[in-house]
């Protein structure tokens, strides 16, 4: 006959896991984040600029297509995120082993409002772009964390980024960076009550059970690094190929801009297509729209890229198909292209 386990038994054995998670994500977060992004905001304060873009260069266009291109452009790249990736993955690691599962799932498990405004609330101070969140997103679709909360996880970590917000307001103006705030607001919250609606199976309404409730199992440094390890090589070598390829044909994503070309209504659309599939580091968008505001780009292309260029990308949707569906990320970028359409024609009007 078994004997069932207390609860204050229960909560002991968590308490160091948790504890070392807790560790983990906070200094991991302040070292990759909190504190170079101070410092950072009150150089933009002064200089108006992030710097020429690594995407198009400071001459409003990027280079050939080619190897060069793409080795040039990983390069630059994943100096800019690495120590952010190493901490999504630690911390997305820590979601599967260091956390009990039953409570993750009473959290943000259940098909609810509350799930979807907590997953979203937990992203704003995450601030990663959405490659460096994957990780953590995939560990929350292996725990069995709800549609609607892992998406709203993953889009609020670029959309709803305080630090791009204010760098934003510093660079392009104060009016770009309100549009911003409501049309991320928009978008996070919209595609995790969809997800949790069109992409759930089985869902009845609001506090439907999306799964059945998962079993905790025992926390140990082993199953950690299993989990690290399972992470990198599942992940990694795909995303680093997409990442790649995508340097090399930047030419060709953004072409040479004109005053011309840079109010077309036809490049409006197809930039929205574009920036939702091309990467970009945290606030990678800002010197890209500063760069090529100045070379006559239009306010609705600039704009549709404002939304679509951080939301998510190639990359991103490559990893996180690995556990969501790629039909379900498919939907995700169909509305992210979609929602940068209506930017771009929101800024042709308001800004």
């Amino acid at each position: 006959m078994s004997v069932p386990i207390r609860q204050p038994e229960v909560s002991r054995r968590w308490a160091l896991p948790v504890a070392v998670f807790v560790i983990v994500a906070v200094l991991g977060l302040l070292y990759a984040k909190w504190y170079p992004y101070y410092f950072k905001a009150i150089a933009t304060a002064s200089k108006h600029t992030l710097g020429a873009s690594f995407v198009i260069g400071a001459n409003g266009h990027a280079p050939s297509v080619g190897f060069g291109a793409a080795v040039s452009f990983f390069v630059d790249y994943f100096k800019d995120i690495w120590v952010a990736l190493v901490v999504g993955i630690l911390v997305g690691a820590g979601v599967q082993t260091l956390l009990p599962a039953s409570w993750l799932y009473r959290v943000m498990g259940r098909i609810s409002s509350k799930s979807r405004v907590l997953a979203i609330a937990a992203s704003v101070p995450s601030m990663m772009c959405t490659c460096c969140s994957s990780p953590i997103v995939v560990s929350m679709k292996k725990s069995k964390l709800s549609t609607g909360a892992v998406l709203g996880y993953w889009l609020g970590n670029p959309l709803l980024n305080p630090a791009t917000i204010i760098f934003m307001g510093f660079v392009l103006g104060w009016n770009w960076a309100l549009l911003r705030i409501v049309m991320g607001l928009v978008l996070v919250v919209g595609v995790a009550w969809v997800g949790d609606r069109w992409m759930e199976p089985h869902v009845d309404g609001e506090a439907a059970v999306a799964v059945e409730q998962p079993q905790d199992e025992p926390p140990s440094l082993k199953r950690f690094g299993v989990a690290i390890q399972r992470l990198i090589v599942g992940l990694l070598p795909e995303y680093i190929i997409v990442v790649a390829v995508l340097g090399a044909l930047r030419a060709w994503l953004f072409p040479a801009v004109s005053p011309a070309v840079g109010h077309s209504l036809w490049l409006m659309i197809v930039l929205a297509i574009f920036g939702t599939l091309f990467v970009i580091p945290t606030a990678g968008e800002i010197p890209i729209l500063q760069t090529l505001l100045n070379y006559g780009f239009g306010l609705g292309s600039g704009g549709a890229l404002m939304i679509t260029l951080p939301a998510i990308s190639l990359p991103s949707m490559a990893m996180v198909s690995t556990q969501m569906g790629r039909k379900q990320v498919l939907q995700v970028a169909g509305i992210v292209a979609l929602s940068g359409i209506i930017t771009g024609l929101l800024a042709l009007w308001l800004l």
